[in-house]
């Protein structure tokens, strides 16, 4: 798939450092939003939203999807995998758009080509939020991650290495884009919580798109 979809988004996005080897991609895709949702609808009406349990029994306020590596949080802990235990079938292959989207951000970031096993789907409803947390169930700390935002506005959290490191609060609106690895990739992040609002595409809700190299 060529990426001339995302070459031709005007006016440029503005790219935004938050910390070495973390940017934000302010409006990188907001004028591809149909075509991102229409990619998120498809692995939905496949894998639908579900809210999973974490290993301390809490219920996520955040619904959640995925295709490629799938993910599972329960008591035995968190962690990636090819097949739906419950079925043995392969979870969903991860749309062309958002292979395409993940390349050219990791890029765009500074970042070499990026191929991604793993996207993780999130469904923000007003006053779901996600704690501070680092993503650290992946294999290969070597690759970045890229986080998409469509729909509601938010306040995502970077902090450093540890839990109690500083926090920036940085407004994400629809269309920007978070890519960060090298020294940030394990950097602790979040969500605060969602407010009440409608957006034309999304409606009541946030969707955050989240590509990895999970194995």
């Amino acid at each position: 798939m060529t990426l001339d979809l995302f070459e031709e988004a005007l006016p440029p996005p503005w790219c935004e450092e938050i910390a070495p080897g973390a940017v934000v991609l302010h409006g990188f895709v907001r004028d591809h939003g149909p075509e991102l949702l229409a990619a998120v609808n498809a692995v939905v009406a496949q894998v639908p939203w579900r809210h999973l349990t974490t290993p301390g029994g809490f219920t996520m306020s955040v619904a959640m999807s995925w295709c490629g590596n799938g993910w599972t949080s329960d008591s035995q802990g968190y962690r990636y995998s090819a097949r739906d235990p419950g079925s043995g079938r392969r979870w969903p292959v991860i749309p062309d758009i958002l292979m395409a989207l993940a390349d050219e951000a990791a890029q765009r970031a500074g970042f070499g080509h990026f191929v991604p096993d793993a996207c993780l789907i999130n469904r923000y409803d007003p006053g779901s939020k996600l704690s501070l947390h680092q993503d650290k169930d992946e294999h290969d700390f070597s690759a970045p991650i890229v986080s998409v935002s469509l729909g509601l506005p938010a306040i995502f959290q970077f902090g450093g290495l540890q839990r109690n490191d500083r926090t920036q609060r940085i407004p994400l609106a629809h269309g920007d884009v978070v890519v960060w690895g090298g020294p940030s990739r394990l950097c602790f992040h979040g969500i605060m919580p969602v407010k009440e609002g409608f957006h034309s595409l999304v409606g009541s809700h946030r969707i955050n798109i989240t590509l990895r190299k999970a194995r």
